[in-house]
């Protein structure tokens, strides 16, 4: 009997493999970009500021003083609370709008 030649699998090195290649250096240098960019949000009326990058890495959080009670500890919990996550969902859209422009339209879960 016989025996049939095994065949390789080659990928393709057409012009797909170049743009996908492309593609990727471009969504890596965004994502860089991503890092050096910030965000800063404020709550209750400038009491607790923070400000963080566009990896969700928290840079500053600058307390106002007179928000400081020893008494009421957990307002200002709360407050660091809110601008934490007020300046994470600003600093998600700003990734998503970053790289938006690259994947555009490919329906890449978490990309676009």
């Amino acid at each position: 009997m016989a025996r049939k030649k095994k065949t390789q699998f080659k990928p393709q090195r057409g012009p797909a493999l170049k743009q996908i290649q492309e593609l990727q250096a471009k969504m890596l240098e965004a994502q860089e970009a991503l890092g050096e960019q910030t965000v800063t949000t404020s709550v209750g009326g400038g009491a607790v500021t923070v400000v963080m990058t566009g990896h969700h890495e928290l840079r500053a959080i600058e307390i106002s003083p007179e928000v400081i009670d020893p008494e009421d500890v957990e307002m200002l919990q709360d407050l660091i609370i809110a601008a934490v996550n007020e300046a994470s969902e600003k600093a998600g859209e700003i990734a998503t709008q970053s790289l938006a422009g690259l994947t555009g339209g490919l329906g890449i879960p978490g990309l676009t």
